[in-house]
């Protein structure tokens, strides 16, 4: 059984930084990407970042990208989002996503969703 974990989400002002971890086990096979969903008050769920088996290739959601950062250690089955300078419409809940294809365009967050594994969420909190 697959199982997928978030943590490190918090309450934070607006121009903190916050760190962002997923783990997992039960995957019996390599060469997955891995990537971060988030979901805000009254808005649908938008794909932030994903990062492939390598880490030669990440994407950024534009509004996302020169603050966040995404990193993998495929030895400890982790992952983590450095989410710097914080703003107010960063505050959503924020999911670990980990399966699908090894490769990481837009499509892969629709990808993910049919043939991966989606964690439980981290709520993320910035104040103004």
């Amino acid at each position: 059984q697959v199982q997928v974990v978030e943590s490190g989400g918090g309450l934070v002002e607006a121009g903190d930084s916050l760190t962002l971890s997923c783990t997992f086990s039960g995957l019996r096979f390599d060469d997955y990407s891995m990537g971060w969903f988030r979901r805000a008050p009254g808005k649908e769920r938008e794909g932030v970042s994903c990062i492939t088996w390598s880490g030669e290739n990440r994407l950024y959601v534009d509004s996302v990208k020169g603050r966040f950062t995404i990193s993998r250690d495929n030895a400890k089955k982790t992952m983590t989002l450095q989410i710097d300078s914080l703003k107010p419409e960063d505050t959503a809940t924020y999911y670990c996503a980990v399966g699908g294809y090894d490769y990481c365009d837009d499509s892969w967050f629709g990808n993910v969703l049919d043939f991966g594994y989606l964690g439980q969420g981290t709520q993320v909190t910035v104040s103004s």
